[in-house]
């Protein structure tokens, strides 16, 4: 556990492009489907992407929404996360709350619409968990998605990672 941690904390200190590099093997092993359905037992739980690096794992209704591997690391230490309350509800493409770093500022956005179920509370008294975990335990909210069909303007696993390594040249 703490090698992970270390190796996490490494990676962070990385240009861009090493990051998105390191990172591609848990990237390219999301699995992700063609043809998400709500009433549909066959829906995985399937990770998606957006261009302003936010993720959105689906799991049934219900999407885990943060900031990226590769997000994180271009901000560098994240010294505050702003996030809305349970039942706050956004549109696709909102922002519904924000991440300050010691280079910047940036809004985060629902890569879907629905309503808020969960925020990481755990951000609020370390944000930091951020740079070390961005993509697993420094989730940022939980939405009820109330449009599944969203999900199709969002980029799987393998489009992310060539977005990435565009954007790190």
């Amino acid at each position: 556990m703490a090698s992970a941690s270390i190796m996490l904390a490494n990676a962070t200190r990385r240009s861009m492009f090493q990051a998105v590099r390191s990172s591609s093997p848990r990237l390219s092993s999301v699995a992700v489907s063609s043809s998400p359905s709500f009433g549909s037992a066959r829906l995985m739980s399937t990770t998606y992407y957006t261009t302003a690096h936010e993720y959105c794992k689906v799991d049934g209704n219900v999407a885990t929404v943060g900031i990226t591997d590769f997000a994180q690391s271009a901000l560098g230490d994240i010294v505050f996360v702003d996030l809305p309350g349970v039942g706050d509800k956004f549109e696709a493409k909102d922002s519904f709350g924000s991440v300050e770093s010691v280079k910047a500022a940036s809004d985060v956005y629902a890569p879907v619409s629905g309503e808020v179920l969960e925020v990481n509370e755990a951000l609020t008294d370390e944000p930091g968990l951020v740079n070390t975990s961005a993509e697993d335990n420094a989730w940022f909210i939980k939405l009820k998605m109330s449009d599944d069909s969203e999900l199709k303007g969002l980029m799987g696993a393998d489009a992310y990672k060539e977005h990435c390594e565009k954007e790190a040249h």
